[in-house]
């Protein structure tokens, strides 16, 4: 588990509605079956989402983030993105891609307050 604040990536400002510069809450996880990882999970919660409906997200931990966004109510989850991402284009934390995994995203709004939320399938999870 990593969480910092940091730069977001090009395309997660942009579905964020960023400027270039900003930083935010970014928190990186693998969610595992015991020791197997299954899947690699980033967070991106812009500074002006802590504030308010989100204010407790930063201080998480190892709680899980899913449990906080799907048991509120007010929670609006945009459509799911998915991509194939490619070794050439992806680092999971500090791990390099060995072959092609499939990733999905979507942003999370309450109060106008916006969570980016990105999932990438490992192949342990096709053996569930």
């Amino acid at each position: 588990m990593r969480y910092t604040w940091a730069r977001p990536l090009p395309d997660e400002m942009v579905l964020l509605g960023l400027r270039r510069g900003m930083s935010a809450w970014i928190r990186e996880v693998w969610l595992q079956d015991g020791e197997q990882p299954l899947v690699f999970a980033r967070s991106v919660l812009p500074r002006s989402s802590l504030r308010g409906a989100w204010r407790g997200l930063g201080r998480l931990g190892a709680r899980p983030l899913g449990a906080a966004l799907f048991a509120d109510a007010h929670v609006v989850r945009s459509p799911l993105a998915y991509r194939k991402l490619h070794p050439r284009h992806a680092i999971l934390g500090n791990v390099l891609l060995q072959k092609p995994l499939w990733a999905r995203r979507s942003v999370f709004m309450r109060e106008g307050r916006a969570i980016l939320v990105t999932e990438v399938f490992l192949p342990a999870v096709l053996k569930l």
